[in-house]
């Protein structure tokens, strides 16, 4: 029986493609995870790796566009477009490298191995899109859709990569479990069935302390809003500003007088700067005479050539005491990549009038708190870098007790970007055992446990206030003590096994054409890698193309795989 057609199998890593999608925000059902990246490994048969990155590629199309649609709303359809693209050739890259790692004869012979090596391999090149393109772009990150499933709790252990490696496996599996089913495999099928099933269960049973360990703090935050959705948000001069000087003595009120310790407001929420500007200075000592409290807020601040997005510790009686500046700008939002080119294609990039650049200093900023007689080490991380985990785990290291993530949504209208944003901040929480307090001009905006629960959130575009008692933590997660050693182990086994996968062909192929047999010094490897089974879409045998080219009849191998295993066709 012929391997499945080629449309077939694009059409299964087109389905996957916009399944994953389902599993984040807004619809949030998580175990579609599960089933897209299923689909992709039922679409994984064939042993070509330009025709893997095709599937690939398709795959990732299918996701990445309705995912970040909301940047066709900020920025416009070429960026977008381009950004979806060029997402998409990485996840090309994931399945084109898996077909040259899965073709190492001990992992194509046993498939308990084959779930763990493509997480592996995924997970590589999740990585990548954090320092490509332009800085890279995270965003969609397998690990974010767990947010509220049982894998959440793997972020505590090995952060987000372990989360999506997690994903991947039980993807995997699944896929495994309906070949198995579908070839009357029964034993091989539940097998696969119930280890995925295992490891979803498992993973929920991992503790997430959340008690305080240094004192409490008594935190509020205000959720201004703006008057017109978009790009033409911050239009109107002040106000902004205004809208949270507002919402912040309505704050006051709340609460009884001197209850709060600090109060953040979000990334841009002055959109005067008051370190230049006197009556945006009255403003803010306004606001802080309102709640007798520290204020941390964002605004701007510009040099001869460049500008900071920077947030701003204003005290009572004191005014601007410090501040840290956005260490990762967003390309094409806050700084334009190859400008005169980018032009040529929309000139929309001179909305951006200056680039700005980037802070060097670690996200931390210390807070005295008059209430516990100390200064309390605030975590702050604004707007997009929350999805890059180096950044965050950097303040963890550095002493942050609370993590806040102030950002600016006003852009993105009313599409899924700012609730995908409060996905990763959840798992952020989760990762370093800090509670969270994500802060928006617009929403969504909430307060966060250090086990990811969701204690207070906000609507899209409507003015609103918090206040929680959170707990201040001091214990180093398992996530935070590894750092990156995962992440490198990844590299360095992916490295490996692409190589030893090229290797493995290059063997096969120079047999293939001395005409070895089984019983030759290297036949029996190359005889394995001809007769392994059949496209996993297919059937019970198939077509097999010899690594050389030459057509061959090939039926089931004992030792094949039941998921992922190959149709043969040249590299």
């Amino acid at each position: 029986m012929p391997s499945s057609p080629r449309w077939l199998t694009l059409l299964l890593a087109l389905v996957g493609g916009l399944l994953t999608d389902t599993a984040f925000p807004q619809r949030s059902w998580w175990p579609m995870a599960f089933v897209g990246i299923g689909l992709l490994v039922l679409a994984l048969g064939r042993d070509s790796a330009r025709w893997a990155w095709l599937v690939g590629f398709t795959w990732g199309l299918a996701f990445f566009l309705p995912h970040i649609w909301w940047a066709n709303e900020a920025v416009g359809v070429i960026p977008w477009v381009a950004l979806s693209v060029a997402e998409a050739a990485i996840a090309g890259l994931a399945c084109a490298t898996w077909i040259w790692v899965r073709r190492i004869g001990w992992i194509e012979r046993h498939r308990i191995v084959q779930p763990v090596a493509f997480a592996i391999v995924w997970v590589t090149l999740e990585q990548l899109r954090q320092i490509w393109p332009f800085g890279g772009f995270p965003w969609g990150r397998l690990g974010f859709s767990q947010t509220d499933g049982p894998l959440l709790a793997l972020a505590s252990v090995a952060g987000a990569p372990l989360v999506s490696a997690a994903v991947v496996i039980v993807g995997f599996l699944l896929a495994q479990a309906v070949v198995g089913f579908r070839r009357v495999q029964v034993l091989q099928a539940t097998t696969a069935a119930l280890a995925g099933a295992a490891i979803v269960a498992a993973a929920g049973f991992i503790p997430l302390p959340t008690q305080a360990e240094s004192g409490a703090l008594n935190l509020g935050a205000v959720q201004g809003n703006v008057s017109e959705p978009g790009l033409g948000a911050f239009n109107n001069a002040r106000e902004v500003l205004n809208n949270h000087a507002s919402g912040t003595e309505e704050l006051a009120e709340s609460r009884p007088a001197g209850w709060f310790d600090l109060v953040v407001w979000p990334e841009n929420s002055s959109d005067i700067n008051p370190r230049v500007d006197a009556d945006a200075a009255n403003v803010i000592d306004g606001a802080v005479d309102a709640v007798d409290a520290p204020l941390l807020f964002g605004t701007d601040s510009y040099t001869e050539d460049a500008r900071y997005n920077d947030m701003v510790l204003w005290m009572p009686d004191q005014g601007p005491v410090f501040s840290y500046s956005k260490q990762i700008p967003a390309a094409f939002a806050e700084y334009i990549p190859m400008r005169s080119i980018a032009r040529v294609f929309s000139s929309a990039v001179d909305l951006v009038r200056t680039d700005m650049a980037p802070g060097s200093e670690i996200a931390v900023v210390p807070v005295p708190v008059a209430r516990l007689d100390r200064v309390v080490d605030v975590g702050t991380i604004i707007c997009f870098e929350v999805a890059y985990d180096a950044l965050i785990r950097e303040a963890a290291l550095g002493g942050a007790e609370v993590l806040v993530v102030p950002t600016n949504n006003a852009s993105f209208g009313y599409t899924q970007e700012s609730t995908q944003q409060f996905a990763m901040s959840r798992l952020r929480a989760v990762e370093h055992g800090r509670a969270t307090v994500q802060i928006s001009t617009v929403g969504v905006s909430g307060v966060i446990g250090p086990d990811g629960s969701v204690w207070e959130d906000t609507e899209l575009f409507t003015p609103a206030q918090l206040s929680a008692t959170v707990p201040l933590r001091t214990t180093l997660t398992i996530a935070d003590r590894l750092g990156d050693w995962p992440v490198i182990a990844a590299f360095a086994l992916t490295l490996l096994g692409l190589f030893a996968g090229i290797a493995s062909t290059i063997r096969r192929r120079r047999d293939g054409r001395a005409g070895l047999g089984p019983d030759a010094p290297g036949g029996a490897d190359a005889a394995q890698h001809v007769s392994a089974e059949a496209d996993v879409t297919g059937g019970d045998s198939a077509e097999a193309v010899r690594t050389d080219g030459v057509s061959a009849e090939a039926g089931p191998s004992e030792s094949a795989t039941d998921a992922g295993a190959p149709a043969k066709e040249p590299a």
